[in-house]
C-alpha cells in the first residue's frame, strides 16, 4: 500500500470517528433536552395543581363541596406524581440499558 492511499485511508478513519463522536454528543443533548422539557412540564404541572387548588379555596363558599373539590385534585396530583415517578424510573432504566448496549 502506498504512502498516500494509507494516508487516504487514516483521514476516513479520522473522519468516521468525527461522525461517530458528533453524532453522540448531539444525541446526549436532545437526551438533555428531553430531560429539561419533561422537568419544566412537571413544575408547570404542579404549579397549575396549586392555582387550582387556590382557586377552589377562594371561589367556592360550600366547605363540604370545596372540601370534596380538593380532595379530588389532590387525589388526580398524587396518581400523576405515582404515574411520573414510575415512568421516570422507566425511562432512566431503559436509558441506561440505551448506553450500555451502546458502549460494548
Amino acid at each position: 500500500m502506498d504512502k498516500d492511499k494509507q494516508w487516504s485511508e487514516i483521514s476516513k478513519d479520522v473522519a468516521d470517528i468525527a461522525k461517530k463522536v458528533k453524532s453522540k454528543i448531539d444525541e446526549e443533548d436532545l437526551v438533555d433536552d428531553l430531560k429539561d422539557s419533561f422537568k419544566n412540564t412537571i413544575e408547570n404541572t404542579a404549579e397549575i395543581f396549586k392555582a387550582l387548588l387556590n382557586t377552589l379555596e377562594n371561589t367556592i363558599n360550600d366547605d363540604e363541596i370545596k372540601q370534596e373539590s380538593q380532595k379530588v385534585i389532590e387525589n388526580i396530583s398524587q396518581e400523576l406524581k405515582s404515574v411520573i415517578s414510575e415512568k421516570k424510573s422507566k425511562i432512566s432504566g431503559a436509558l441506561n440499558t440505551n448506553r450500555s448496549f451502546e458502549e460494548e
